[in-house]
């Protein structure tokens, strides 16, 4: 079943991993050894660090320690791996659509700045002119300060951004800013986000211009 809903608004956010990149395999390959190290589930550790800037995994599994030597490894890996990033389907065509129609952009990741250009780039895919990494924030996902931080760089209203997220942390997210959200369904099921409208992915989406203002049609699933 899927029906139609519109959304209206003057810009669009994006978080990179599972939104507009898929990284999935290179994710995957870092927690895996950093999860085997510490005998711990990966399965759990994907589970959390999905949306969640890397310290806060760390954080959370191995509490009360000195991270900055592992946070270093783990970067590096993630930064070197670019073999089997892509864009998300759809994704391309949506920025394209928002480029042409002079319509504001921009990237809110929980990746720090430096990973999250290498795979825009590695996914080809371009940068848009404002890009709010974990690194240049204090406050990461769920905290809405990256989506907020984004909008005023826009000069754009919250209530006039039109967010797309893949997590639940990210959902919050944009929610806790004020922001229209929208989910899409290419790393959690319906069950596990809890949250409408949901997309399958960015070809659910068409976009169109109305005045200084864009139309969002969404196919929900």
């Amino acid at each position: 079943m899927s029906e139609l809903v519109s959304l209206r608004g003057k810009a669009v956010l994006f978080d990179m991993d599972g939104t507009l990149v898929d990284s999935t395999p290179v994710v995957e390959r870092t927690w895996k050894w950093w999860a085997a190290r510490h005998n711990l589930s990966l399965e759990e550790v994907l589970l959390f660090s999905h949306g969640r800037p890397g310290i806060a995994t760390l954080e959370q599994f191995l509490p009360g320690r000195d991270h900055s030597e592992e946070l270093a490894e783990l970067e590096h890996s993630e930064e070197t791996q670019t073999e089997g990033i892509l864009a998300v389907p759809g994704a391309a065509e949506v920025v394209q659509a928002l480029q042409k129609q002079n319509h504001p952009w921009a990237i809110v990741t929980s990746a720090w700045r430096k990973l999250a250009e290498a795979r825009v780039i590695g996914a080809g895919l371009p940068l848009p002119r404002v890009i709010v990494p974990a690194d240049e924030i204090r406050n990461g996902k769920p905290d809405p300060e990256g989506f907020l931080l984004a909008a005023e760089q826009l000069g754009v209203a919250p209530e006039e951004c039109i967010v797309f997220e893949d997590t639940r942390p990210g959902i919050d997210a944009g929610l806790s800013a004020g922001m229209q959200v929208v989910g899409l369904l290419t790393t959690f099921s319906a069950q596990e986000l809890r949250y409408q409208p949901l997309i399958r992915d960015f070809r659910d989406v068409s976009i169109r211009s109305e005045g200084e203002s864009l139309k969002i049609e969404l196919t929900q699933r």
